[in-house]
């Protein structure tokens, strides 16, 4: 599945870094990718835990393709 990020909706909530290790964060606490964190996409194997974060997100800043 494509995961992408939407850096400028992010609010550092954190939700999606405890909840999937595809995520981290940058020094200001915004989400990036952790093993790409220059990419805004990226293909994930299906893992539940990555949808779920995405589904968690309050402001949206993940989208699941």
């Amino acid at each position: 599945m494509k995961v992408t990020l939407y850096p400028e909706k992010c609010i550092a909530c954190g939700l999606c870094q405890t909840i999937s290790n595809v995520f981290d964060y940058d020094d200001d606490g915004i989400v990036l990718f952790a093993e790409a964190p220059q990419e805004a996409t990226i293909e994930v194997n299906d893992q539940a835990d990555t949808l779920l974060a995405a589904k968690s997100c309050p402001t949206k800043a993940i989208s699941i393709d």
